[in-house]
């Protein structure tokens, strides 16, 4: 791959949104909590995603139900863009109710070949900020890869047994929860909720569950397992997690944190590191 997007890395846009509480307590709902959060009340963490909308037309979306490239995101060749993880400071606490500003700044995009062929790695800085100041840190990788052969992904095969791990929840992830995430974060992406794209033009075997669900059940069980404000949330896809199974999160103990992971069928799906 012969292009160069070095004049994208710098590149800035501004955001700016209310944390209104009814996103958030949608989202609550759909996981089974049943308090509700009010005006003035900490936003969950990772709820953030919920906001801060990216609405195109449907002229400008691409055939996998995201925005066409080429707006804020580099205009990559290859057809396939994943999130695969992210690094998160918690410098303070957001709210439900107040205004925040989101600046995102493209910081690096990065051509790489290997054994999966061709891929573009984009790290995108957003930096939250409410009267206060800053209160969130996070920075985003995005792969931009070919095409997936057919057969080369795989569904768990059967539930298998809860994890024995220090700190465990369970949830299925099932059409409708699927739905409902996409909803309230507005994702389009196919993949989420389209089966007949999913298996056809993406050759995955089942519905995917998304990346950000999975971080947000993550850092949901490590501030209620370690029982105080986190500080920082590193985390990593390593294979997809697919509806119809359930999705086990899991979590033990660590210097100044945890380890959390989510998991099917015995194989790890997300990882994540949390110091608090």
């Amino acid at each position: 791959m012969n292009d160069d997007f070095s004049v994208w890395v710098g590149k800035s846009e501004t955001l700016t949104d209310v944390l209104e509480p009814a996103r958030s307590n949608a989202l609550r709902a759909a996981l089974g909590e049943g308090e509700v959060l009010k005006a003035g009340d900490a936003l969950p963490l990772l709820h953030h995603w919920l906001y801060f909308w990216n609405v195109v037309a449907p002229a400008g979306l691409g055939p996998d139900g995201h925005p066409a490239k080429g707006g804020f995101l580099p205009p990559v060749p290859l057809p396939r863009r994943m999130w695969a993880g992210g690094r998160l400071k918690f410098l303070a606490p957001l709210h439900l109710g107040e205004t925040v500003t989101k600046v995102s700044t493209i910081k690096s995009v990065t051509a790489k070949s290997g054994k999966s062929g061709e891929l573009v790695f984009v790290t995108v800085e957003h930096q939250l900020s409410n009267g206060a100041g800053i209160a969130i840190i996070e920075e985003q990788d995005l792969v931009y890869k070919g095409e997936t052969p057919p057969g080369a992904l795989k569904a768990p095969e059967g539930q298998g047994p809860v994890p024995a791990s220090s700190w465990q929840a369970s949830v299925m992830p099932d059409t409708v929860l699927l739905f409902r995430y996409s909803a309230l974060t507005m994702n389009g992406h196919r993949i989420h909720y389209d089966l007949p794209y999913a298996m056809d033009e993406e050759a995955y075997p089942a519905l995917v569950v998304h990346g950000p669900l999975q971080a947000t059940l993550l850092a949901d069980l490590a501030a209620k397992s370690l029982g105080r404000p986190l500080a920082t949330f590193d985390f990593r896809g390593q294979v997809p997690a697919f509806a119809g199974t359930r999705l086990d999160v899991c979590g033990e103990p660590a210097e100044n944190g945890g380890s959390f992971w989510t998991e099917q069928s015995g194989g790890k799906n997300m990882v994540a590191t949390v110091t608090a």
